[in-house]
């Protein structure tokens, strides 16, 4: 049915007959003619429809799906420069089929200035997607997923799926979703910690797995979900972090390069210019809060940065280093996982750092204790008993080689990315603890 696509059209095509396919979005009756603007996923084109298509097709609906029949003329030069939104051909219609006729009022605003509220918005998403922008970002989002499995298939990583039903974990079971499985008490899984590395620890040595998280936090904020997409990543054989710091630079630099080159026009209307970094700046958190109390900010000792704490040191890189990214290191033992590797010199922190994306937190990564006899003692440090936790302490009982590795949040990345704000924007269906629908 769909021959050729709106925004695909051109001079080329003038004096040819095409088939044309999409949305209704604005009907502007001039006397006995009118002209008809009609979308797809690729654009927008003109049509101009006759008298007699006129008198037929006048009380057509915004939004209604139609197919269009008709010959490409180019139109004049003034008109073009008058309305740049819809090219320099338009189509004369020779016959017009009503597909769907949608229904009036719509419940929200799909024009690209919008005045209808984001919460809104997300209950009628697949109306919101219509408008330009929302396409345009969850096309870059696409994007960057696709190039993120091109970069990890080019590093030899092996990609793996680890399950979602799981029992009760390694990390904070405070956080955990907790289902009937059974007659047993089932977790969704909070990260694909333990099969990350059980899976390196296998023989495949570099694994990497891309899907869904699962955090029962009930946070409101702008960037926190209870249901996110991680790209997760686990590498064995590193000498220390900074191994896996290296690749995530590589990563950075891979993505964002191949972001400019295939989302030009994405980016071009969405008003972004990406920075693609090659050396990212590393920062201690105690070097971090020296800079903030300077700026009158005070970090307790042993704490983490907090939201603003996290701006103002994205803010202060980016003046200092012309970088939009940072790596916070040795993060304090009191606040990281018992499985996280300490430091010889320095027991108080870990050998695991965040990675600060224009002054949002869109990354944790660390090198893992692959020792057991230290996993062990760790544990009880924290008030834990790994032989409670016989699927995971087994990993380390047959030779482990050290390792480590990193979750980033694929809709934080996008979010920073294309400065959006909110991280509701970024993904498709949000989870928070209000919604639960659509």
């Amino acid at each position: 049915m769909q021959k050729q696509r709106c925004g695909e059209l051109s001079k080329a095509e003038v004096g040819k007959s095409v088939e044309l396919s999409g949305w209704v979005d604005t009907l502007r009756l001039t006397g006995k003619i009118s002209f008809l603007l009609l979308r797809d996923r690729t654009g927008i084109v003109q049509v101009f429809l006759d008298k007699v298509l006129t008198e037929k097709f006048q009380h057509i609906k915004a939004q209604s799906v139609v197919h269009i029949t008709g010959v490409v003329h180019a139109r004049p030069e003034n008109q073009v420069k008058a309305d740049m939104k819809t090219g320099e051909i338009e189509i004369a219609a020779a016959s017009l089929e009503v597909l769907s006729m949608a229904e009036a009022p719509l419940p929200i605003e799909i024009t690209e200035d919008t005045t209808t509220g984001l919460d809104k918005r997300l209950d009628y998403r697949f109306l919101d997607i219509r408008r330009q922008k929302v396409t345009d970002i969850f096309t870059v989002r696409s994007f960057v997923y696709s190039h993120t499995v091109n970069f990890f298939t080019k590093e030899k990583f092996i990609a793996i799926q680890s399950p979602k039903l799981t029992a009760s974990g390694v990390e904070s079971g405070a956080e955990e979703f907790k289902i009937p499985y059974f007659g047993k008490t089932a977790s969704l899984a909070q990260s694909p910690q333990i099969y990350k590395q059980m899976f390196v620890v296998s023989g495949l040595e570099r694994v990497y797995e891309i899907g869904p998280i699962f955090r029962a936090e009930k946070s409101h904020t702008t960037r926190h979900l209870t249901e996110f997409v991680g790209i997760d990543f686990e590498m064995g054989f590193i000498e220390s972090e900074e191994d896996i710091m290296k690749l995530i630079e590589k990563y950075l630099s891979y993505v964002l390069t191949e972001i400019q080159k295939s989302c030009k026009e994405e980016l071009q209307r969405l008003g972004v210019v990406v920075s693609v970094p090659t050396k990212i700046p590393r920062l201690s958190l105690r070097e971090a809060r020296k800079i903030l109390k300077e700026k009158g900010k005070i970090i307790p000792e042993h704490e983490d940065l907090d939201a603003e704490g996290e701006r103002m040191i994205g803010a202060y890189v980016k003046e200092k280093y012309k970088c939009d990214f940072v790596f916070m290191l040795d993060y304090p033992w009191t606040k990281r996982p018992f499985y996280h590797m300490r430091p010889e010199k320095d027991k108080s922190v870990t050998k695991s750092f965040d990675l600060v994306y224009k002054g949002v937190e869109i990354a944790t990564g660390a090198q893992r204790e692959h020792r057991l006899e230290i996993l062990e003692a760790q544990c009880k440090e924290k008030g834990l008993d790994l032989t409670k936790m016989p699927f995971y302490r087994d990993i380390f009982r047959y030779g482990c080689p050290p390792h480590g590795g990193v979750g980033l949040g694929l809709d934080r990345i996008t979010e920073r990315l294309l400065d959006l704000g909110n991280i509701r924007e970024a993904i498709l269906l949000p989870r928070d603890p209000e919604r639960l629908t659509p």
